[in-house]
């Protein structure tokens, strides 16, 4: 819909403003927030005295307040104004432009129409000829638009404006950094139990989500694992909506990890391509064979007819980690008889240090079952109860389990008898492990005093 006019009007704009050259150095790095920080690198030709200098290649989504810029070799170059512009040409825009000027148009019916704009919206165009004669023409008629020239402040595409002050003249280097929100990345684990549910084999993927609205080429990767303080400021939102396609590529090159002020930053040790609208997968580190433990809990607050079935490790050297673990998802499978992986469930893990425990819950055990009852209740005075409660944990399984029971409790509380024993483990929370034999029951009772 745009002639010939408008395009080479927009050329000569572009080399009156000095765009400079494609990216010549790109580092990113990516926060758990959906943030990114971009620093880059470009050649440019400085011109004695004033000038103005766009970046043109920037994501449609950066925050422009956090925009930085300094000359690397032009010591006397001095920023006068910097300007973020994203009043983008388009179609309806430039007809918004147009109300009050003259434009042409084409039918699909074999008219051409030359006349003023009056008004432009999504259903008709009314134009006035030069006898005085209106015009409406349906939107969905017409083919082509032709408009005299470009409107002055309308662009393709987001642009950085600087204007630039220089008392020297010549090629040279400038870096550029910025925030950008609409990238994120995340922690994928992929564990594999072995047939003794004592061992994993555990492997971790970096989960890059680009709808930035730019691509990244060649770039400087590293990753922030932990949670950075954000002011929130209400921003216009532009109405992004993008489709990711996948890309999964695993490398022999990992990532080399740091503690880095409060957090922890992983880079990657060699370049890569973070394109827009894009979700990559990076292997994080190496396959690992973790020692783990099959734990059954049965926690009655939470479900009081089903027993929890968990693996446990410790994220330490001697177990067969030992290393920062980012915030992710953790999914687990195991193979079946004909040696086909089966998924066997998944969890979510918190940032973990190294040398702290991980509990994944996997599911509910299908072979135990459990039923928990208040089988006596008195009232002792105004603030003081006492419950008596029985919990069956039935077995039918043909080996011995052991079962982790999690009592919950509230106020000033005492566990008067018990047929077991009970470990105070907080202020509000008590433990006992018990032994089910196979195809067989366990019964525990125990009496609570309760005074709020």
């Amino acid at each position: 819909m745009f002639n010939r006019n408008v395009i080479i009007c927009f050329i000569l704009l572009a080399l009156q403003m000095g765009y400079p050259g494609a990216q010549d150095n790109v580092a990113i790095t990516i926060y758990n927030q959906n943030l990114g920080l971009v620093k880059e690198i470009r050649e440019i030709e400085f011109k004695k005295g004033a000038q103005k200098l766009v970046f043109t290649e920037i994501p449609s989504r950066i925050e422009p307040r956090s925009v930085h810029f300094r000359s690397l070799d032009n010591k006397d170059m001095i920023i006068l104004e910097q300007n973020y512009e994203y009043d983008l040409v388009g179609t309806s825009k430039l007809l918004e432009k147009y109300i009050d000027h003259e434009i042409s148009l084409n039918t699909n019916k074999d008219k051409h129409f030359d006349g003023r704009l009056l008004s432009a919206d999504n259903n008709s165009i009314l134009l006035a000829s030069p006898g005085g004669n209106l015009f409406s023409i349906n939107r969905e008629e017409i083919l082509n638009l032709e408009f005299p020239s470009l409107p002055e402040g309308l662009i393709t595409k987001p642009t950085l404006v600087w204007e630039l002050q220089s008392s020297s003249g010549g090629k040279g280097k400038v870096e550029v950094s910025y925030l950008t929100e609409g990238i994120n990345w995340s922690a994928d684990y992929v564990g594999v139990v072995d047939r003794d549910d004592r061992g994993l084999g555990l492997e971790a993927w970096v989960t890059i989500t680009n709808n930035s609205g730019g691509s990244y080429h060649d770039a400087t990767l590293k990753l922030v694992a932990g949670d950075i303080n954000r002011v929130v400021e209400r921003r216009l939102d532009r109405g992004m909506d993008y489709s990711a396609a996948q890309e999964k590529t695993a490398m022999p090159d990992m990532f080399q990890e740091e503690t880095f002020f409060e957090y922890h930053l992983y880079t990657l040790s060699r370049p890569s391509d973070i394109k827009e609208n894009e979700i990559k997968q990076i292997s994080l580190f190496a396959p690992a064979d973790v020692k783990v433990q099959k734990l059954f809990i049965y926690e009655p607050n939470l479900n009081a007819e089903k027993v929890m079935s968990k693996l446990e490790f410790k994220n330490s050297t001697e177990e067969g980690l030992g290393m920062p673990l980012p915030e992710g998802v953790v999914r687990v499978y195991k193979e079946d008889r004909e040696g086909a992986l089966q998924f066997v469930g998944e969890d979510r893990i918190k940032h973990t240090p190294r040398d702290e425990k991980v509990r994944l819950f996997l599911g509910y055990a299908f072979d135990l079952t459990a039923e928990r009852v208040r089988k006596n209740y008195n009232r002792l005075s105004n603030d003081k109860t006492e419950s008596t409660y029985q919990i069956k944990l039935r077995n039918h399984k043909d080996e011995q389990v052991e079962v982790l029971i999690v009592e919950n409790f509230y106020g000033d509380w005492f566990i008067r008898e018990s047929t077991h024993q009970w470990d105070k483990k907080e202020a509000f929370k008590a433990e006992t492990v018990v032994t089910i034999p196979p195809k067989g029951e366990t019964i525990i009772e125990y009496t609570i005093l309760n005074q709020n």
